[in-house]
């Protein structure tokens, strides 16, 4: 696993952070009126759920990528199941496109702990070197601090900050952004907030109760399949840190011959 590995694993931080920017500021001129028969308006419901995330001390995100260059790539994340915080403790799991296996994540303050499956090692490492590196690390964690650069990579993945700085500071919602009929998502009651530009849809499930909590968040068209799922607000981020007898301290990893 090399520095590149991490900052591509990382790169999954900016595409959820793209899709967040659908919260961002509500149009110029303020928001419009509630809409006749009564109800907020399609923007009223999205500056609420924008607040909502930008206010959260923690959230659990569950992402997908199935547009076909994550699914092709052996460095690009297709999948993200996270439980993150404000203080970037977070807990969850990574999973590659293209079989490029999957990584168990969990940091505390500036220690990170990664489990890399078999697949991921072998995909990283050609032939005897890739099996031999699956059998050497087999259960267990690579255990460093944010100092790394590798480990820092993809441990930016936990920034939740970072994503509720986004949602309050991309480019304005259109007024083109138009309210759905309430229907249910997981056994959640949500309202979808859409809009189409650059040939793509991007909509917004906002929870139905008076919350208004941003749910879903989903972007289709050409190449482009992403969805962001937010639940568990503001509940506790539970860790449990590895023993060190099931921990190699990172150092040992990248003294691995043809590391990139």
């Amino acid at each position: 696993m090399s520095r590149t590995q991490g900052f591509a694993i990382a790169t999954c931080t900016a595409t959820a952070a793209a899709a967040v920017t659908l919260l961002s500021s509500p149009p110029a001129g303020g928001l419009a009126p509630a809409q006749p028969g009564g109800g907020p308006s399609a923007q009223q419901l999205a500056a609420q759920a924008r607040a909502s995330l930008q206010k959260a001390k923690s959230v659990h995100l569950g992402y997908t990528d199935l547009g076909a260059q994550a699914t092709s790539s052996r460095s690009l994340p297709t999948s993200m199941d996270l439980s993150l915080d404000q203080g970037g403790n977070c807990t969850g799991t990574l999973t590659l496109g293209g079989h490029g296996g999957s990584v168990q994540l969990l940091k505390r303050g500036t220690d990170v702990w990664l489990k890399p499956d078999a697949a991921f090692w072998k995909a990283k490492f050609a032939g005897r070197q890739g099996k031999a590196a699956a059998s050497s690390f087999k259960n267990r964690y690579i255990h460093g601090t944010t100092a790394n650069g590798m480990l820092s990579g993809i441990a930016s993945t936990c920034d939740l900050k970072a994503l509720q700085q986004v949602a309050t500071g991309g480019p304005a919602l259109p007024p083109s952004l138009k309210k759905g009929a309430r229907t249910t998502l997981g056994g959640t009651p949500v309202i979808p907030l859409s809009f189409r530009k650059n040939g793509l849809t991007s909509t917004l499930y906002v929870t139905a109760d008076p919350a208004h909590r941003l749910y879903r968040a989903a972007q289709r068209g050409p190449g482009t399949n992403l969805t962001l799922t937010f639940t568990h607000y503001d509940e506790p981020v539970v860790l449990k840190t590895p023993p060190a007898n099931q921990s190699v301290d990172v150092s040992k990893v990248q003294g691995l011959p043809g590391r990139g």
